[in-house]
């Protein structure tokens, strides 16, 4: 089912609160204030039936400049808008700066409606339609239907419910197969239900009973009941007024400027990327404009970091970095408005590329065009770039659709696109779906190939740099499963290979000096492939002058490739006596059933010492199990 909002825009005095009590019976100014003054302070809501029988909801707003930021607070997620002009004044200064809010919004449908016509002559009418047309050039109102009407006397309502059925009709039925946000535009108390909050639902569903955050805050709370259009119904749909009773929080914890979704859903922000485009204006904006910031139902205090210029003149588009002094949560895509401080006025607004980036140096070719390619870009695009930015924490899945505000599901599918489109790698660990960018990936992959190579050259007769060491250098921002997946996946694109748990050059061998061949021989002849026990190295090259530090660089050589085991510091055997030695151990425990020390030691023909290493070295590697002074078979 299709949900409507229709917003008014207009001047003050221009009659938007009685042609809304013309179209719904109802007064949307329910302040004393307001009911006295005769004007429109804070945003009004209410809602009727159109002759289709389609429920819209309209939102009232101030018409009074000192009250933008009031109008501003209410205009997201409209569908549609009635820009209101008194006939007997015709266009005026709010009615021009609405009309360049809801066009800097994106707002694509409306009319034009021409209130108190019954107050001046025809030929006046026909004036002042005249010039609105051409104050309407340029705009998405350009061709828009202009309406007359007097709703004081219920002249011309009729026409325009069946011009808003007219529009509905042509639009699409609302997805809401996404996360839910609502901006908060109200919060207020009711005795004896708590706090309430009301927003228009800009996507997703909300449900009874579910679990939302509160952002950007920490703070979450149930929904114990949801109103609609003044019915309690068990889902509110996007593109709905909708109002949530929440418990556990007070109505302070949720001001306008809140955002509601779900928990865990969004990730607050304090720069964000956006391509802003500047109304008519009599002055231009120097970079680092201190501004303020209206997006959804939030207003911040921002600076504007232009990346590609240094003036923004009037009537302008560039990208730039907008840096809060809040956080706020947002999303790729949303609009916002951007008015100065003083004089309070508007000049511009634009779209968010990035609702989390990094901070951007300015006139970065590269960056300036990864954002302007982001401009028309298709969420595939962004869900790219996103993870890119990222890939250097390695992040989840989960993480991406919080950045970018969106539903884990879709970025699932954007994923595994990507992923047969060779542009990432993702590897699964205990439901989580983790992610890197190919090009910092390959990135990546060169610089570890670089230090390896580094490494031989100052490390000649080591196998190669440690696995582990690799892994927790490059990878260490990821659980140690996740991060030897990752590595397992470089190393398959790589000229690098594993031996031993050592990561080293394909084409790597140890290649020995002389001096180090001289080394290498007597060290080996120290122990002998038919002896469990060897000379001890002190006492080898206890005559010769060479340099301790070269020895222990061969001796450790010779254990990385396998020629030497080393169960102790000072327990070192060769590869055939050690093999040797475990296969009669094994064949003593398959024919009696187990072995005490003595045993082994008598087997063997060593001392106790070697004897005990060795079954110790069967204990730990799951060959043996030691039941007080015996070992059997596992």
């Amino acid at each position: 089912m299709k949900h409507i909002i229709i917003g008014t825009a207009g001047h003050i005095d221009h009659g938007k609160t009685t042609l809304i009590r013309a179209l719904t019976g109802r007064n949307t100014d329910r302040l004393k204030e307001e009911q006295k003054r005769g004007i429109s302070i804070e945003l009004g809501f209410t809602f009727f039936d159109l002759p289709s029988g389609l429920r819209a909801g309209i939102i009232d707003v101030p018409g009074h400049e000192k009250f933008i930021r009031n109008m501003l607070a209410g205009v997201a997620g409209l569908d549609m808008v009635m820009l209101v002009i008194a006939a007997d004044e015709g266009m005026m200064p709010q009615s021009r700066e609405h009309l360049a809010i809801m066009q800097l919004l994106g707002i694509k449908s409306g009319f034009v409606v021409l209130t108190k016509s019954d107050l001046v002559e025809e030929d006046w009418l026909d004036l002042v339609e005249e010039e609105v047309r051409e104050e309407l050039e340029g705009s998405f109102l350009e061709d828009a239907p202009i309406l007359r009407v007097a709703s004081t006397k219920g002249e011309g309502i009729d026409q325009i419910k069946a011009q808003i059925d007219g529009i509905a009709a042509t639009m699409q039925e609302q997805d809401t197969a996404d996360i839910p946000r609502l901006p908060v535009d109200r919060s207020f108390t009711i005795s004896g239900f708590g706090t309430v909050v009301t927003g228009t639902l800009i996507s997703g569903e909300l449900e009874n009973g579910s679990e939302v955050q509160l952002y950007p805050s920490d703070k979450t709370a149930r929904i114990r009941s949801i109103q609609v259009h003044d019915q309690e119904e068990k889902t509110a749909y996007k593109g709905q007024r909708v109002a949530l009773n929440l418990a556990g929080i007070k109505k302070e914890d949720a001001p306008r400027g809140t955002m509601i979704a779900s928990v865990g859903s969004m990730i607050p922000t304090q720069i964000l990327d956006a391509q802003i485009h500047s109304i008519d204006l009599p002055f231009d904006l120097a970079n680092r404009t201190r501004l303020r910031l209206y997006i959804g139902s939030a207003e911040v205090f921002c600076r504007m970091i232009l990346l590609d210029r240094d003036i923004l003149e009037s009537n302008d588009t560039c990208v730039a970095q907008l840096k809060l002094e809040e956080p706020i949560v947002t999303r790729k895509g949303d609009r916002f408005i951007l008015r100065l401080f003083s004089p309070m006025i508007t000049v511009g607004g634009g779209e968010i590329l990035d609702a989390n980036p990094g901070k951007r140096k300015r006139y970065d070719e590269e960056q300036i065009q990864l954002l302007e390619a982001m401009v028309d870009g298709d969420s595939l695009v962004v869900t790219e770039q996103v993870i890119r930015e990222h890939s250097k924490e390695f992040p989840k899945a989960s993480d991406i659709a919080a950045y970018r505000g969106q539903s884990l599901d879709n970025i699932i599918i954007e994923v595994e696109q990507l992923e047969e489109q060779g542009k990432l790698i993702a590897v699964n660990q205990m439901r989580d779906v983790y992610l890197v960018h190919m090009q910092p990936f390959m990135d990546l992959k060169t610089r570890i190939e670089e230090e390896v190579r580094n490494y031989h050259k100052k490390y000649p007769l080591r196998m190669g740099m440690s696995k582990e060491e690799i892994r927790s250098k490059y990878f260490g921002k990821t659980n140690k499963k996740v991060g030897d997946l990752f590595l397992d996946a470089l190393i398959d694109l790589s000229k690098l290979e594993v031996k031993n748990e050592y990561l080293r050059a394909q084409d790597f061998s140890i290649g020995y000096t002389p001096k180090q061949e001289q080394i290498k021989e007597k060290i080996l002849a120290a122990h002998r492939e038919d002896q469990l026990i060897g000379e001890r190295l002190e006492e080898v090259f206890q005559n010769d002058k060479i340099d301790r530090h070269e020895i222990t660089e061969v001796l450790n050589a010779l254990l990385a490739s396998g020629e030497l085991i080393r169960l102790e510091e000072d327990i070192i055997l060769r590869k055939a006596a050690f093999e040797s030695a475990l296969l009669r151990l094994r064949g003593f425990l398959e024919e009696n059933g187990q072995i005490t020390i003595s045993e082994a030691r008598d087997l063997l023909n060593a001392n106790r010492r070697i004897s005990l290493a060795l079954l110790e070295y069967m204990d730990k590697r799951g060959i043996t199990q030691r039941l007080d002074d015996i070992r059997k078979l596992v």
